[in-house]
């Protein structure tokens, strides 16, 4: 054997493998290579979006929870507002009440003392009455006269 053609033999059989492995076995890897890479810049972005969709929905959570606590506070005054004008209204209502009472107890009050006016006029005429019946029974003697006159004012 000689040493030349067996060289040159290897170098063809290398050649034809090297061709074989570019023809065959090559693409088929190189394409498994580029779909890897496809597949991991896709995941990649993929997480990008949803870090930043987090982000935005993160914010957009913030924004309603301030929205719904103002939205509570302005309730919240609301009701109190209301409530501050609920009692004015029923202080008012006690007052009117109240005075309306008053006003009628002191009409009330007046009849009564009308009444009672009334009564003691009666009586003092009724006394006066007995007192000059007294008095004009008796005879004419200014000292009996007296004493029964300070005895009708004595009953008054």
């Amino acid at each position: 054997m000689n040493i030349n053609a067996t060289l040159i033999a290897q170098a063809i059989m290398f050649a034809l493998f090297v061709w074989f492995c570019m023809r065959f076995v090559w693409p088929p890897i190189v394409g498994a290579l580029e779909a890897r890479k496809k597949q991991i810049a896709d995941g990649l972005a993929a997480a990008d979006r949803g870090k930043h969709e987090l982000e935005l929905a993160a914010k957009r959570a913030s924004e309603s929870l301030h929205e719904a606590k103002m939205k509570a506070s302005e309730i919240i005054a609301q009701a109190e507002k209301r409530a501050a004008q609920i009692v004015d209204e029923a202080k008012s209502a006690a007052k009117t009440e109240g005075d309306r009472m008053i006003a009628a107890a002191q009409a009330e009050m007046e009849q009564e003392v009308f009444r009672a006016r009334e009564q003691l006029r009666g009586q003092v005429a009724a006394l006066v009455v007995a007192g000059a019946e007294k008095v004009l029974r008796r005879e004419v003697d200014a000292k009996a006269h007296a004493d029964l006159l300070e005895a009708v004012k004595n009953e008054l």
